[in-house]
């Protein structure tokens, strides 16, 4: 019953910010052609998401001098995750940063992005294939267009690594490990495989989590790794590389579709010059911040980088897992998408 209050509660807040906002209007009250949105992400201050939605909002706001107001909400200021794509879709938000985990159970065909070394070691070249992939950002496009989310742009926050309160090193070392995950039943799937106990939960629950040994370890890029202190109560840090975490810049397709064509070729221009930004920005910080957790005295954290060959234990138990979702998770469309994603990774490469 609390998580329904809580759940309630949000979204009368979400609301509230929504008449707020729209009491300013979004041509603005004084008619002057302003516009005040709201772009929720699921990142704090400091973080990739936040950061690139600041950069994001500031350069609208430079290019149309100064008539396109942006605020940007931090993770958990309308919601989790799941709430805040229930907010773009109904519109209470224009834009978002959506990480297709939280969206598995409503877009089967984007748990792709769950299906581990699927994508290669070269992060550079993985964003290449994000920016251009046919796959993705038109035929995955076109699948959240249904569900009222416009995907403007696919891109990596860095290759996921594990975490753990015990080494993983092995599939024998997930026996039985409580995994935690996002909401994707293919996530839950891929963990499955390798013999953990696998438990979905939104990030704002994990360290306490992490801390009272709810669960045992779980999987993010380094920088968000280190900056949600995630190792502060994990005694190990395994580079593995299975995956790349990949977020979505999305905006609510009613409100874009109904934007004046200057309005939307500026938002469009802007979309692409975060391209380079928004890697950049990953790339530092996943350096930066992963001598932080190698350096930390505070909270010693031992480091292992798995082999090829450690690593090939892992992607043969990860094969099946891609055969489930082509034949038991999506249609003929959803097997298209993979199939087209797969020949043009290996086309780049």
């Amino acid at each position: 019953m609390f998580f329904k209050q809580k759940k309630v509660m949000l979204l009368t807040l979400a609301i509230m910010v929504s008449m707020i906002l729209a009491a300013c209007g979004s041509e603005g009250a004084s008619g002057e052609g302003t516009y005040n949105w709201t772009f929720v992400t699921e990142e704090m201050e400091g973080q990739v998401q936040y950061e690139y939605a600041r950069e994001f909002a500031d350069r609208l706001h430079e290019k149309s001098d100064g008539d396109i107001n942006i605020e940007v909400f931090e993770f958990g200021g309308l919601g989790d995750e799941v709430n805040q794509v229930e907010q773009l879709q109904s519109g209470i938000v224009e834009f978002a940063i959506v990480s297709p985990g939280f969206t598995g159970t409503m877009v089967d065909e984007g748990q792709l992005f769950a299906l581990q070394f699927l994508f290669t070691d070269d992060m550079e070249l993985n964003q290449h294939i994000l920016d251009t992939s046919e796959a993705l950002n038109v035929h995955l496009a076109n699948k959240y267009e249904q569900h009222n989310i416009k995907p403007l742009a696919f891109w990596t926050e860095g290759a996921m690594q594990w975490t753990g309160n015990r080494e993983l090193r092995t599939p024998e070392d997930f026996n039985g490990f409580k995994m935690r995950t996002q909401e994707s039943p293919l996530i839950v799937r891929s963990y499955q495989a390798y013999g953990a106990d696998p438990t979905p939960m939104s990030w704002g629950e994990l360290y306490t989590s992490l801390d009272r040994g709810v669960v045992d370890g779980q999987e993010n890029p380094i920088f968000f790794i280190e900056d949600a202190s995630f190792h502060e109560v994990q005694s190990h840090m395994t580079i593995s590389r299975h995956n790349i975490y990949v977020a979505m810049t999305t905006v609510n397709p009613d409100f874009y579709n109904g934007l004046p064509e200057d309005i939307r070729n500026m938002i469009d221009e802007t979309v692409e010059e975060m391209r380079p930004v928004g890697f950049e920005l990953q790339a530092q910080l996943n350096e930066e911040l992963l001598d932080s957790i190698i350096d930390s005295e505070t909270h010693p954290t031992e480091v292992i980088e798995l082999t090829e060959a450690e690593r090939d234990a892992f992607r043969a138990l990860a094969e099946p897992v891609r055969e489930y979702f082509v034949n038991e998770v999506v249609d003929e469309d959803g097997k298209m998408i993979l199939e087209m994603l797969q020949s043009e990774i290996e086309a780049a490469q």
